[in-house]
């Protein structure tokens, strides 16, 4: 069942609770411009047969406030909205999953509020941390000179995002899953037209906003408090991933003190089918082992 919290003034947040209301939590933080009804269903249900789940809207998508425009914030601020989520609905510890800028999310709320998690589980996400990335054959190689987003995801982040339709914006989000989704397993366009109608049957329209490329990212690095980290910490590592590719993981495994990596075969920057189950076994087994 829907539940709206009110995160800050004039902004309340869509979340959705759903399993045993005396389960342990989980929140689910979505990607930049992505709505909370991008966890697949699957997925949410095969991890609420364990925990109360939640995933919730960031501001600028779904059902959350549409606010930009005339009430800029930070990525900081969309990290307070986690905190925001859990006290609205009662919570006070949750295991995160953060996918992508939500696994960014899950950092800084790792570092500046341990005392609220569980565990955190990181995925298709950069570490918030200037530590250099150390080789397996010892050598050292600086944050800023790891591998980039894949030129293909670049040249489509640089096209105008222009209203030409419903039809027309559906065909260009397949095409963005296309990219994303890496070339190890076979594309499923079916499924990615089925998500994104179901994302445009929640949100009431079909416009995607730019707000969270726009806002400022100042104040995100977290070295020191990563590197003292002693929440239980997984990170997921995605073979094809376009956006954050390897050894962006490894990276981030070394700078979040004692995380444990798990690679989830032929992943990219998004959740098919194929690597729903494989993802839900991590998962579990993490918070499972969190949780005691």
């Amino acid at each position: 069942m829907q539940q709206f919290i009110d995160a800050a003034p004039g902004i309340r947040l869509w979340t959705e609770p759903r399993g045993p209301v005396d389960a342990p939590p989980l929140l689910l933080v979505m990607g930049a411009q992505a709505t909370g009804v991008g966890w697949p269903e699957p997925l949410v249900d095969a991890l609420a047969a364990h925990h109360r789940v939640i995933r919730y809207d960031h501001r600028d998508t779904g059902r959350s406030t549409w606010s930009f425009e005339e009430q800029p914030y930070r990525i900081a601020d969309l990290a307070t909205d986690v905190i925001a989520v859990l006290d609205g609905l009662g919570i006070g510890r949750a295991h995160l999953v953060g996918m992508s800028l939500g696994g960014m999310l899950a950092q800084m709320v790792l570092a500046d509020h341990p005392d609220r998690c569980l565990s955190a589980t990181l995925i298709g996400t950069s570490t918030l941390s200037t530590t250099p990335y150390t080789r397996p054959d010892g050598r050292t190689v600086p944050a800023g000179e790891l591998p980039g987003i894949a030129p293909e995801v670049l040249e489509l982040w640089s096209r105008p995002v222009e209203d030409h339709g419903p039809a027309a914006e559906v065909a260009r989000r397949i095409e963005h899953w296309r990219v994303l989704a890496g070339d190890q397993l076979p594309f499923d366009a079916e499924y990615f037209r089925a998500l994104e109608h179901r994302v445009i049957a929640h949100t009431g329209h079909h416009r995607t906003s730019t707000a969270h490329g726009r806002a400022e990212h100042d104040g995100m690095l977290r070295t020191e408090q990563l590197a003292t980290n002693e929440v239980p910490s997984l990170v997921i590592c995605a073979p094809a991933e376009p956006v954050f590719p390897p050894p962006h993981p490894h990276h981030l495994a070394q700078c979040v003190r004692g995380a444990r990596l798990v690679e989830i075969p032929g992943m990219g920057h998004a959740l098919p089918p194929a690597v729903q189950g494989p993802l839900a076994t991590a998962i579990l087994a993490h918070t499972g082992a969190a949780t005691g």
